[in-house]
């Protein structure tokens, strides 16, 4: 059984509840660019980090206006390609999801789009967006799609019945019409990362999608998050301790942008895994949100330190 962790730790944002200097990232330029497209989903998973479902609206639909202005200022900061990140919910619920996506092509950025590939995505309007995306940009545009595992009875329990034959077949579809495809799959279940590599490796085959699970990248397999389980606070020590980086940090080189129900405007945060949290918000501009980021939640240490996790491609 795992331990449960103590409500002395995470609570000061510079120091840990042993006294210690907190740990702190400090951005060291873009690698991609997040958007929360809104946090209504179509199912509600079991364990969703994000809790999206189709009743979740706490994260509203961004807008075309909305999306601009950063591109506008990402330019302005960082001329060049840079990566832009899409995630919900479900993408393709946001009723301007493809002019969106288009926006962002259109100015030579590398999209990542992460969706189920379930109902929303096989809508015939959706449908026609996606096949003039795909001609006109080709493997500009990738497809992360969540298949948490490469069985259909792990993937329903956490999903729902039905839903990894239901994502299998919005596989289906997307490899049919040339897409560039990749697979996003958990770990929950204590499979060896070998083994979880060999179950997709078969699915893959079996399907003939256009996958290659052994390229990096193409199959990526995130590590859990509970923010109730215990975890250690990370200090500048750990750094050495640990052989971690912290420039491969996620809020070294990302952030996000988030539209909060009832918010005046967009803000701005760290990485993909705190949307909720007010402490974490860098303000309403790119510019002002370079600063460095203090590791003060369980995720920052479990997912990202520890458990080696990055949402980007």
């Amino acid at each position: 059984m795992q331990a449960t962790l103590s409500s002395l730790k995470f609570q000061d944002p510079l120091r840990t509840a042993k006294g210690e200097e907190r740990a702190f990232v400090a951005f060291d330029g873009f690698q991609t660019l997040w958007f929360n497209t809104g946090t209504l989903c179509n199912i509600t998973c079991l364990n969703c980090y994000i809790e999206s479902s189709p009743t979740n609206d706490r994260l509203v639909y961004l807008t075309p206006d909305d999306v601009v202005p950063f591109l506008d200022e990402l330019a302005a900061i960082q001329p060049g390609p840079v990566e832009i990140g899409f995630t919900g919910g479900e993408p393709f619920l946001n009723p301007d999801i493809i002019e969106i996506l288009t926006l962002s092509l259109d100015r030579g950025h590398p999209v990542l789009l992460l969706t189920n590939a379930m109902r929303p995505m096989m809508r015939p309007r959706v449908q026609e967006g996606i096949k003039g995306l795909i001609a006109r940009f080709g493997d500009q545009l990738t497809f992360r799609v969540s298949l948490d595992h490469w069985s259909a009875s792990f993937h329903d329990q956490e999903r729902g019945e039905g839903g990894f034959e239901e994502t299998c077949q919005g596989l289906d579809w997307l490899a049919a019409h040339g897409a560039k495809l990749a697979i996003a799959g958990r770990t929950l279940w204590g499979e060896s990362h070998d083994a979880s590599q060999a179950g997709f490796r078969t699915l893959v085959a079996e399907r003939k999608w256009p996958i290659d699970v052994e390229t990096p990248l193409s199959l990526v397999l995130f590590p859990e998050m509970d923010a109730r389980v215990d975890v250690p606070e990370i200090t500048p020590s750990c750094w050495g301790i640990l052989g971690v980086d912290p420039k491969g940090l996620m809020c070294a080189s990302s952030r996000m942008i988030v539209k909060r129900k009832g918010g005046a405007a967009p803000v701005v945060l760290p990485c993909t895994l705190l949307p909720y949290e007010p402490a974490f918000e860098l303000g309403e501009t790119l510019a002002g949100s370079l600063g460095h980021v203090r590791l003060n939640h369980p995720h920052c240490a479990k997912f990202c330190v520890l458990g080696g996790g990055s949402c980007s491609a």
